[in-house]
């Protein structure tokens, strides 16, 4: 080990004492990375080892030169991109579309004084309206990846978009989630995959996720199966804007406060970026409501590692036996 990673939930992760593992930089060239690019990473590079140990050792492996920028700082990040003449991103869609917003307002044409041509996502669903709306924005090629913290890459796109590639270090399976059993390529089920790295081995990691496999033939020429599409999740577990909320943890955000009788995190999207609610029905009303709602939203962001909006609302609006966690987004 070179490292320890602590990612949400908690689950503590070891690092490789050198990393060299191939299903990242196989998605990043796959996806237009070439020697010599600069590249922003705005991955947080905090606690989580998907920044540090996948993405910039994957850079590393294609030979691309790195801003490690991490999240956040918008402003910063236009300049970065425009000082640097940084032609290649990797982050979520929603935070490049925060970018362009940003650098628009800043009073920047993104397709003369930016320099972006490629751009490497993950950790959210990529609707193909988004997609589309990036690509315009900057004059550029975004291609999509998929895979976990745990196990890493375990699907990315080609440049025809069709489907993403298995890479060839893993064993990954479509499987039934209530027998385990493998489902024929066609079928929906759950990803499970296999790795067989030193530091970090696992067989059969169930990662929740449901998908479709297929064995056509890509055009582009790899011979991999491909995962059509991410379905949606087995469980309540639910990704926000990159980041795994489970339904323990919201569990957790209400033990904090004595004053919380039902609750519900909803999810939902607007203008192509998530936005989480923390619905609550107190037991009775406070002198403070406002006060209370701050300190509620503080243990959120404390708990769950993502910012959430708390609202109050009547009684009986949350019914009984109603879901921990409530994901109403559509991917159009």
């Amino acid at each position: 080990m070179r490292r320890i990673y602590v990612s949400p939930g908690p689950i503590n992760e070891p690092g490789d004492m050198e990393y060299d593992e191939l299903g990242w930089a196989q998605a990043l060239f796959a996806g237009g990375f070439r020697p010599g690019d600069i590249a922003i990473n705005t991955f947080s590079y905090h606690m989580m080892p998907f920044a540090m140990e996948m993405v910039d050792n994957s850079l590393h492996m294609v030979g691309c030169v790195t801003v490690p920028t991490g999240v956040g700082n918008t402003e910063q990040q236009v300049n970065i991109l425009k000082n640097l003449r940084a032609n290649a991103y990797c982050g979520t869609p929603s935070f490049l579309l925060n970018i362009a917003e940003k650098a628009e307002e800043m009073g920047l044409d993104l397709k003369k004084d930016l320099k972006l041509q490629v751009a490497f996502v993950a950790a959210e669903m990529l609707p193909e309206s988004l997609r589309s709306k990036l690509e315009e924005k900057f004059g550029m090629i975004l291609r999509q990846s998929y895979g976990t913290a745990d196990i890493g890459c375990l699907g990315y796109e080609c440049m025809l978009k069709n489907g993403m590639h298995v890479p060839d270090d893993k064993i990954v399976e479509i499987v039934d989630p209530e027998t385990g059993k493998q489902l024929p390529p066609g079928k929906t089920g759950e990803i499970v995959a296999t790795t067989f790295n030193k530091v970090y081995p696992l067989i059969r990691f169930g990662t929740g996720d449901l998908s479709i496999f297929t064995e056509t033939r890509c055009p582009c020429g790899r011979t991999s199966p491909r995962l059509v599409k991410i379905l949606g999740r087995v469980d309540q577990v639910t990704k926000v804007r990159g980041v795994f909320v489970h339904p323990g943890q919201v569990d957790e955000v209400a033990s904090k406060h004595p004053q919380i009788a039902t609750y519900q995190v909803l999810v939902t999207r607007k203008e192509h970026k998530d936005e989480m609610i923390f619905l609550i029905q107190l037991k009775e009303e406070v002198s403070q409501p406002e006060k209370l709602k701050e300190e509620i939203e503080r243990s959120v962001r404390d708990v769950m590692k993502v910012r959430g909006d708390v609202q109050f609302v009547p009684k009986g609006t949350i019914p009984d036996g109603a879901k921990k966690i409530e994901d109403q987004r559509t991917w159009e």
